[in-house]
């Protein structure tokens, strides 16, 4: 199987902590180089149509793209440890957590990012820099509901680690290096120690 990865890319990177967490290596990473607009080729499309990474080819030539698809179909056929939940319950709860995580903190750090960061230009065509800053502010009101969330409970989605972990983390960090947004310098304190403890991990390296 080949994954096509982004190097330092939010969404390919919650792929790739998932594997790590998981322990799987049998995967081929391929980088797809989003500057030079590899992601538009012709044969990155003819895989994954509307140019986006990750993607994920499996052995019968199948493609799923979607960082949720992909790590569905990991969890099924890898599910120690387990991250998306053991029973229906749990999945429901997780799910919630993770969408609300991918909904409304990672797409809004992303279009803060896309429509405001210089170096994005050339992926975001035309940039909105006002709509950009927008995003910006109604983020932070999430990150601070993420807070409060924090202080009450271990993880995001409860009293252990998650996909949902999983996707707050690459949000942030993708934010943190693009637009130096440190949740401690907010007061976000809760925020900021739970951003500390997951990046002691191993997964947190995978790039």
């Amino acid at each position: 199987m080949k994954l096509y990865s982004a190097y330092r890319a939010p969404n390919p990177r919650r792929v790739l902590m998932f594997l790590a967490e998981k322990n799987i290596t049998s995967l081929e990473v391929i980088q797809v180089d989003l500057g030079k607009d590899e992601h538009r080729s012709a044969s990155f499309m003819a895989k994954s149509p509307l140019a986006k990474v990750p993607a994920l080819e499996l052995d019968d030539g199948r493609v799923l793209t979607e960082t949720r698809a992909i790590c569905t179909w990991l969890e099924g056929r890898h599910p120690q440890p387990n991250l998306m939940g053991r029973d229906a319950d749990e999945r429901a709860f997780i799910e919630m957590a993770d969408r609300r995580v991918e909904l409304y903190l990672m797409a809004g750090l992303a279009q803060w990012i896309r429509h405001c960061h210089p170096g994005l230009a050339p992926l975001e065509k035309p940039q909105f820099p006002d709509f950009g800053r927008s995003q910006g502010e109604k983020v932070v009101e999430v990150a601070r509901w993420l807070d409060r969330t924090l202080q009450m409970q271990p993880w995001v989605a409860g009293e252990r680690m998650t996909i949902a972990d999983i996707t707050a983390f690459c949000a942030l960090e993708f934010a943190r290096g693009l637009m130096k947004f440190v949740p401690g310098e907010l007061g976000m304190n809760a925020l900021q120690a739970w951003r500390d403890r997951l990046n002691e991990r191993p997964s947190a390296k995978a790039l």
